[in-house]
């Protein structure tokens, strides 16, 4: 499977919207395998539904994709896009992240949720498992998120907002 940098083409604003996202997706990450590593059960998925649902519209907003984006545009640049998002199979592009898109990604991701959960009994060693398969699943859903956003914008042939600061 191609990586987004490859999915870009060479599309410098693409690929520039793909590094912010990444670096996005690096910082909270590092928080959901914070979170995983408490050993309270239930601590963690909250915790990645909390994530979640604050990086996937940033993402979709570094791709000029986001449910507030789309919704300002034009009503068949709105139906382009949502077509687009439906071709490719973009769940998650143009839309509120909601608690039902939420449990979709979640069964997506669920070998590495549920491993996660069971880690956690185990002393210790347990915890570091757990941060670590958090960390994954995060970087996993939001690499995957990125890969759908590039493929709705080349489908289109647009180009995303121009850059902003979002360090």
């Amino acid at each position: 499977m191609p990586s987004a940098i490859e999915l870009a083409r060479g599309d410098e604003a693409l690929i520039a919207a793909i590094h912010r996202s990444r670096r996005l997706i690096g910082r909270k990450a590092l928080m959901a395998a914070a979170a995983s590593a408490v050993p309270l059960p239930g601590v963690d998925w909250a915790a990645d539904a909390a994530l979640l649902s604050r990086l996937v519209p940033q993402i979709s907003a570094e791709f000029g994709l986001s449910a507030t984006q789309v919704e300002k545009l034009a009503p068949h640049q709105r139906e382009r896009i949502q077509k687009a998002a439906t071709t490719v199979g973009a769940l998650l592009v143009g839309r509120l992240v909601t608690r039902d898109l939420l449990i979709k990604l979640a069964r997506h991701a669920g070998i590495k949720l549920t491993t996660k959960q069971a880690a956690k009994y185990v002393p210790i060693a347990g915890q570091v498992v757990s941060a670590a398969l958090g960390y994954a699943a995060l970087r996993a859903l939001g690499e995957q998120h990125i890969k759908d956003c590039v493929r709705v914008r080349a489908t289109l042939a647009l180009s995303p907002p121009e850059s902003r600061a979002s360090a």
